[in-house]
This record gives structure tokens, C-alpha cells and sequence, in this order.
């Protein structure tokens, strides 16, 4: 028999789980030695309330063995099936890979970036030596740009198909059962190259294919239907093509543009990454000016506003975490930001980003389906520029942003290759810093001590989404022009995340069976 129960509890008592238990059997007048079991249902912190509270839902298990926290997907061998092309091993990828494979068919998974574990030596030399990798960074590889990043797997995106397989298939490959019932659950960026890993090596022992630094640069196609893919190497590898090669394959959309094939300008959000002491934003969101204490996560925030029509936002928050260079190429200057699943570091970082459209640009200059991308590119060039011509991020305190004042000096930073003191006002168009602006000061009202000198503006924030969309069919998730092209998850213009990015792959994978009549 089971019994589910509602509780709130103190961070303390939240945090034993003999105690929590004792709680619940107590509260559904169960006797303590009758119950066999417990799962956490729903975990998630009250900060509204002083001191916070935890809110949980638990299911206590009596009399039966208590059951599977969740589903395990089996994966046939699939060695010998018909074959499918699926490009980029990122989330959408690596998920459609496994979703073919339950379907009974063989994933080609082509990377044109190295293993997960490579790009960790790539990522470090990103830092340590200024040195960019083309094909293996931030954005490039196994695991593509969610690999090293906090990890958030919060989504709005459930209308998209079933949020709680992504959830169990992550345990199934390693991640923690957290996530199962966290509010906002996150696997951070130590614990996700392992999760990777696991799922490649699901994909290989089931018999389908992995293929690093493996680079397609075109397609083969005859009479309007795709027939597979060429490598730079000059492979061909033949079969209906997945195309989910991440939001920053810019080489993609030139050379879909080249040939013809029907893509357009996206919206897009561009801005700044927006450092802050993580103590600070512990006492601002807890009211406490003591921080968090022993029990509490580090805290989250989320803002947002509209500012002449147009919105500006918090995106990608990582408390206790780092702002990194997420540039693909010289010349470049690109942040983002990430954290470990413990989020014990001293900042709290999250891009502050204004929402632009395609008709927001001059279009003389950046009109057209790629303008939404040479706009993003010219304005990682100015950062660049701003920065010294380094991977030196070009930086402003907050308060002096919103005051148009050039601040005398830098805080402490995360930002591993450092900081050089800038007029961000002079570095972003003025349709995007005076937004910020004016956002910060609605933000700071909204949170005392929010707008502060001690917080950090780092430029610039570009690559939230796909500058990009590859247009397809609503109901067949097919090229609107190519037969047996599936353009496929963030890349493609059709996701925002980890989990997002998942089900579209999973989406994809379930068409690509109906095309084949299977």
C-alpha cells in the first residue's frame, strides 16, 4: 500500500531523511515500523517565508516493496538495422540516437568535435593558454554546448512530449535521482561528461555508430530527396539525415543558404553575462544577512521586464558558478556561464539579455535569412576589440552601467582570462544597453541591493539560441523543401536547453520511423 504526503519542513529537518520520514508516517497515521519505504515526490524551497521552507511531497511505501524510482528503457541490438545519419552529438542528437534505437533502428552519430573527455584538455587551453580549437570548445564536441554548463534541466516545454523519460533515461545513464523531483533540477558541469559518456556507450554496445572529428560539409540529394551526407574527409555516409548540429554551426547555415534550402532570420536575445557575489544574492532571495547557512542551496533568481516593447530578461542563472569564454573561432569574444552540481562557488552569475527580432536591425546591413547571424558575429568581433584583442572579456561595475559612468576599477571575477575595464555603452548598440539599463533599475526596485557596484556587466551574451531557423513541417518534423532532412532541436531554431533539446531529438527519431515505413 502507499500513501502520498504533503510536508513543509525546516531546510534542517529537510535535509535528514530519517527524520523526514518519521514526519511522514507520523502525519499519515502510519505506524514507523510498518512503513518499507520512501520516495521523494516534489522537493522545492519556499524563500518567500522567513525563515525559507521546504516543500515536499513523499510517498511512504507499507507492506510492499517499494518500487523503481523510474522506468528503465531497454535498447535492442540494432547492428543490423536499417541505418539513420543523425548529425551533431549534442542532446538532440545523442537522445534521437537512443530513441532510433529503441525504435529498432541503426544511429550514425557524426561529431565534428572530439569526445567529452578531450574537450576538457581543449576547454582548459581555451583559458589557460588563449588558444581557440576551432572543433573542440564550448559549443563543438560530444555533448555539444549543454556539456559544460550547469546542467538545468527546468523546462516550460512539456506540451513537447514526455519530460519524465528525458528525466529517467539522464538516471538510467548515471545522473542522480534529484532530479526526478527538484523543483528546478540541474546535473552540473562535473557530473554531466560521465552522463555523456554512459549514453555513448549505450548507443556503441547496442550497435549503432559514433564518429568524432568527423565534420560534414554537404549533402547528397537527388530529385529533392536527401540520400545521406559527405565529410570534409570525403566519407559519404548514406541514409535520412537528422540535422542537429547546435546554435553555433555557423558553416551549416552558410552552406544551407548556398544550396538553397529553405531556412530564415530568427529572433534572438543578446546582452551581457551579469556577475554577482553569490552571498549576496543568498541574502537578497533568502532575507537573511547571514546567507544561506548549512541547509539551503545557493540561491536562483529570475527577472524579467518589458522595455519599449521589447523584453529583457535573466537567462541561464547559475548560482555558485563561473562565467567562461564559449567562443568557436578568433576573433571572437563570447560568455557564458556554468556551475558544478554542488554550486559552492563565490559568484552567482546569469546572462541579462534584451529580446531582438529580425526587423530590429538596419537591413541594409544585416537583412536577409542570414542577418540575424552577421549581426551576432559583428558584435563578437566588437567584444573582442573592446577586450584588448584578447580573450580578455571587456567588463563594467552595474551601477556605474546604468549611471553612464566608466567605473574606476573591476571586482573579483570568475571569468578565468580576465577582465578589461570598458564603456559597455560604447561596446552595445544603444537599442541593447539602454534596455539593460533601464531593466536593472526596475530589477533593483524589485530586489534591494540588487542594482549594486559589487555586481559585474560582462560582454557579451550572443549565444543564447539559434541565430537561425531550418524550416520544416509542423506534423512531420521534415524539411519543408528536402525529403528525408529532419532539422533538429536548438540549431534547428526549434529548442532552448538540455531537456527541450531531448524531446525534439526524441521527436525527430519518431518521424524518421514514419518516413521510413518501419
Amino acid at each position: 500500500m502507499t500513501k502520498d504526503v504533503l510536508l513543509r519542513l525546516s531546510a534542517e529537518a529537510a535535509a535528514d531523511t530519517k527524520a523526514v520520514q518519521e514526519l511522514a508516517a507520523r502525519k499519515a497515521k502510519v505506524p514507523r515500523e510498518e512503513v518499507t519505504g520512501m520516495h521523494i515526490l516534489r522537493r522545492s524551497v519556499d524563500a518567500r517565508r522567513f525563515p525559507p521552507v521546504i516543500d515536499m511531497s513523499v510517498r511512504l511505501f507499507t507492506g510492499d516493496t517499494a518500487e523503481e524510482l523510474f522506468e528503465t528503457t531497454k535498447f535492442p541490438f540494432v547492428g543490423d538495422k536499417k541505418q539513420v545519419i543523425v548529425v551533431g552529438a549534442g542532446p538532440a542528437g545523442l537522445f534521437a540516437s537512443l530513441r532510433l534505437i529503441e525504435k529498432g533502428l541503426k544511429p550514425i552519430l557524426l561529431e565534428r568535435g572530439v569526445n567529452v573527455h578531450q574537450r576538457k584538455k581543449d576547454i582548459a587551453a581555451l583559458s589557460t593558454q588563449r588558444k581557440v580549437n576551432a572543433e573542440s570548445n564550448y559549443s563543438f564536441g560530444e555533448g555539444g554546448a549543454g556539456a559544460f554548463s550547469d546542467g538545468k534541466l527546468y523546462t516550460r516545454a512539456t506540451k513537447r512530449g514526455n519530460v519524465l523519460n528525458i528525466l529517467s533515461l539522464l538516471c538510467q545513464h548515471g545522473a542522480s535521482p534529484d532530479i526526478l523531483y527538484d523543483a528546478h533540477p540541474h546535473l552540473g558541469t562535473d557530473k554531466l561528461p560521465q552522463i555523456i559518456e554512459q549514453i555513448r556507450n549505450t548507443i556503441l554496445t547496442s550497435g549503432g555508430q559514433v564518429h568524432f572529428s568527423t565534420k560534414v560539409v554537404s549533402f547528397l540529394k537527388d530529385e529533392g530527396t536527401l540520400r545521406g551526407v559527405v565529410t570534409e574527409k570525403g566519407e559519404t555516409f548514406e541514409g535520412p539525415v537528422i540535422l542537429a548540429t547546435g546554435h553555433s554551426a555557423r558553416d551549416v547555415y552558410e552552406y544551407l543558404q548556398q544550396e538553397k534550402i529553405t531556412i530564415e532570420a530568427k529572433s534572438l536575445a543578446i546582452g551581457v553575462r551579469l556577475e554577482h557575489p553569490q552571498q549576496l544574492i543568498d541574502k537578497i532571495q533568502y532575507k537573511n544577512d547571514k546567507g544561506r547557512g548549512e541547509f539551503l542551496p545557493a540561491a536562483e533568481y529570475s527577472f524579467v521586464t518589458q522595455v519599449d516593447g521589447r523584453g529583457v530578461y535573466s537567462f541561464c542563472m547559475c548560482p555558485g558558478g563561473f562565467v567562461i569564454p564559449a567562443m568557436t573561432g578568433e576573433g571572437q569574444l563570447v560568455v557564458n556561464g556554468m556551475s558544478s552540481s554542488s554550486r559552492k562557488g563565490q559568484f552567482a552569475n546569469s546572462g541579462m539579455v534584451v529580446e531582438l527580432h529580425p526587423q530590429d536591425l538596419p537591413q541594409e546591413q544585416f537583412g536577409g535569412n542570414l542577418g540575424m547571424m552577421h549581426f551576432q558575429q559583428a558584435l563578437e568581433e566588437r567584444c573582442f576589440k573592446a577586450g584588448g584583442g584578447t580573450l580578455r572579456a571587456p567588463a563594467q561595475r552595474m551601477a556605474d552601467f546604468v549611471n553612464h559612468r566608466l567605473s574606476q576599477d573591476l571586482p573579483p571575477t570568475s571569468y578565468g582570462p580576465g577582465l578589461t575595464n570598458a564603456d559597455l555603452h560604447r561596446v552595445l548598440p544603444s537599442f541593447i544597453s539602454e534596455r539593460l539599463a533601464t531593466a536593472f533599475s526596475v530589477f533593483g526596485r524589485k530586489a534591494h541591493s540588487f542594482l549594486t557596484n559589487d555586481a559585474t556587466l560582462i560582454a557579451g551574451e550572443t549565444r543564447t539560441s539559434s541565430p537561425v531557423r531550418i524550416l520544416r513541417d509542423k506534423e512531420t518534423n521534415m524539411h519543408i523543401g528536402l525529403a528525408g532532412l529532419f532539422p533538429c532541436g536548438e540549431g534547428a531554431g526549434y529548442a532552448g536547453g538540455i531537456v527541450s533539446a531531448a524531446l525534439d531529438g526524441v521527436n525527430c527519431a519518431d518521424s524518421v520511423v514514419e518516413f521510413i515505413g518501419c
